[in-house]
């Protein structure tokens, strides 16, 4: 599943902190679909995804913060879904919320680039697990390869991934300011990658 020619050479080419801080703001549009499994299925604590996405964003503008990250992954860990122990889709997307989370966790503590990047890949996973899931269609692999690429729902995310990514590169100094305000816009828009609206506590 590609998004535009091109897009993950430019994501490559974005610095150390510009990937952290991309992948963040992805992870941040996936934390609904873990909050709404959460309360669906009385699994886990959305608090802690929540915590170690604040953590995340202010460690994007504050270089003393010092990130205590094996507690974080090992909480992390035990608040991650088995999708064979719940009968509902929506494990699926939690289960993605709370591994791009350890993924970037990982690749923050390692320096390893690339994983960053995958954060990305990961999203788009999700949405196109969830068109998959939600449509009844006959085609053969090729054709719903393209009918997926094409849906409104994959649409919209590559158009976001594409409109973030812009912004990103646009804005090569990422002050304090320019983090609060793209983590206040992706949280105040009140949806996730998958179309799921953040759930009334």
């Amino acid at each position: 599943m590609t998004i535009k020619p091109g897009f993950f050479k430019r994501v490559k080419a974005l610095d150390f902190q510009q990937k952290k801080v991309f992948a963040v703001a992805l992870c941040q549009r996936m934390l609904p679909n873990y909050q709404l499994f959460s309360q669906v299925c009385e699994f886990g604590d959305p608090q802690i995804l929540d915590t170690v996405l604040n953590l995340l964003w202010q460690s994007c503008y504050d270089q003393k913060l010092k990130l205590n990250i094996d507690i974080y992954l090992e909480r992390l860990e035990l608040n991650t879904p088995d999708a064979a122990d719940f009968d509902v889709y929506g494990v699926y997307p939690a289960m993605d919320a709370s591994t791009a989370l350890i993924s970037l966790l990982s690749a923050i503590q390692g320096k390893v680039e690339e994983d960053i990047v995958n954060i990305s890949k990961l999203s788009s996973s999700t949405v196109a697990n969830y068109i998959e899931a939600i449509s009844d269609v006959e085609m053969d692999e090729e054709a719903f390869d393209d009918y997926i690429f094409n849906h409104e729902v994959m649409v919209e995310e590559k158009t976001l991934q594409d409109s973030l990514l812009q912004l990103i590169e646009d804005s090569p100094k990422l002050d304090a300011g320019f983090i609060k305000a793209l983590r206040k816009e992706i949280i105040e828009a009140g949806v996730s990658n998958i179309g799921i609206a953040t759930p009334e506590v």
